[in-house]
């Protein structure tokens, strides 16, 4: 799987993350020693079988990394090296990934929280990427579905304004799903209040 990945000429957001979980063996939230020096290994062999050469951004990263053993990677530097489709997207992905689950905010996922990462691997946070909304809609939204007026969304809240996001944005989200996606967006909440800030991570794209 990652290396169809490192084959193809422009990696999707969600390819990235499968990259990034297949080499961090390890789970340390590095790349280091034999983890990166297979990436390079695995990395020339793709794009060399896809008939592509390396971006000055790979040869300068091979040529950094490829003869040292000491060397190692996170993910932000990491998503500088390969080729994405959308290097905002990817960015704002990769910024999510580590408010959601680097707990001890150090700017790496760990084994414990790449253990958090992988029940929503199916895409859970592409989908929601594609029904953001500006930070005036999601400030109308959120005072619509926060009923009670105490200044939080609780479960019976969220299920409500799923339902209606589903029903919106088909293409997007399956309303059979909700279950899946109200456990995963539940876990950012505190005690079960799920507060302005915490729904914005998912929902909302900017000020504007």
């Amino acid at each position: 799987m990652a290396e169809s990945h490192l084959q193809s000429p422009l990696i999707t957001a969600s390819q990235f993350f499968e990259i990034w979980l297949h080499f961090d063996a390890d789970g340390s939230g590095y790349l280091e020693g034999k983890e990166l020096q297979n990436l390079i290994q695995e990395l020339q062999q793709a794009r060399k079988k896809a008939g592509l050469e390396l971006s000055p951004e790979m040869k300068t990263f091979v040529d950094q990394y490829g003869q040292r053993d000491d060397g190692k990677i996170g993910i932000v530097e990491l998503a500088h090296v390969l080729p994405t489709e959308d290097d905002t997207k990817l960015a704002e992905y990769t910024d999510l990934m580590l408010k959601l689950f680097d707990s001890n905010n150090d700017g790496k996922l760990e084994l414990t929280e790449m253990a958090r990462l992988l029940p929503v691997q199916e895409n859970f946070l592409l989908k929601f990427q594609g029904v953001k909304m500006c930070g005036k809609e999601f400030n109308k939204a959120f005072e619509l579905y926060d009923q009670d007026g105490n200044g939080y969304i609780d479960e019976h809240e969220l299920d409500a304004l799923l339902k209606d996001l589903c029903e919106k944005n088909k293409q997007d989200l399956d309303i059979n799903n909700i279950p899946t996606y109200k456990k995963s967006i539940m876990a950012l909440s505190d005690g079960g209040k799920l507060y302005r800030t915490d729904l914005a991570l998912i929902l909302c794209a900017g000020d504007n």
